[in-house]
């Protein structure tokens, strides 16, 4: 088979699918997790240094042994994706929560002052105006996990899970460059896919460091 027919055929677009559902539910169950626990690691600094380690070290189990553990702990088959899923949620999370923590603190007391000063609550100061001005950092945060994502996947087709790894794992049974190369360019196409699309949501949502720059 050539490399186009590796790219193409119908089980790659299978595994393809199966691949862009491992890449993208981590990344926006983990964002969605990290935003309170960062927030609570910016509002009690007496909180941060314990979060930070906790997800710190969390983020340096290797990925292998959290998928074969995993299916023990939340009672799912060894091959299920369910198990990827998950561990990519914890190393997002693990990834994100001193990122949002380190956003949110860099907003200028003096600008959360003026905020308070214009008759905005607790809730509005952070909806309003600390958490959009730390986008960008959060977002540069979310572009390494987005792509670390997509590169941690392919190690789960080592235990059998279905997902374009398994082109790797035919390239080695087969001995065939190949399908290795194949894999190698959907895992490459997949992770700068997702680092525009992350890096669109937050130069959409914050067009006045678009106005910045044209300065």
């Amino acid at each position: 088979m050539t490399i186009w027919s590796y790219l193409t055929n119908a089980q790659t677009m299978e595994w393809l699918v199966t691949t862009l559902w491992l890449a993208a539910v981590p990344i926006v169950v983990g964002l969605a997790v990290a935003l309170p626990i960062g927030w609570v690691a910016s509002r009690y600094r007496w909180s941060y240094p314990p979060i930070v380690s906790i997800f710190g070290i969390l983020y340096t189990i290797p990925s292998l042994v959290l998928f074969l553990v995993l299916p023990g702990i939340l009672g799912t088959g060894i091959l299920s994706p369910v198990n990827v899923a998950v561990a990519l949620t914890v190393y997002t999370i693990a990834l994100l929560a001193r990122t949002v923590a380190d956003g949110l603190s860099s907003v200028s007391q003096d600008t959360l002052a003026a905020a308070a000063a214009m008759g905005y609550t607790s809730r509005q100061r952070l909806l309003k105006v600390q958490l959009p001005l730390a986008l960008p950092v959060i977002g540069a945060g979310l572009r390494v996990a987005a792509v670390s994502n997509v590169s941690l996947i392919s190690v789960g087709s080592v235990i059998g899970v279905s997902q374009l790894g398994g082109l790797f794992v035919t390239g080695y049974v087969n001995s065939s460059v190949t399908p290795t190369i194949a894999g190698l360019i959907w895992f490459v196409v997949i992770a700068l896919v997702f680092d525009a699309i992350v890096l669109l949501v937050v130069r959409s949502l914050t067009p006045w460091q678009r106005a910045v720059s044209a300065r």
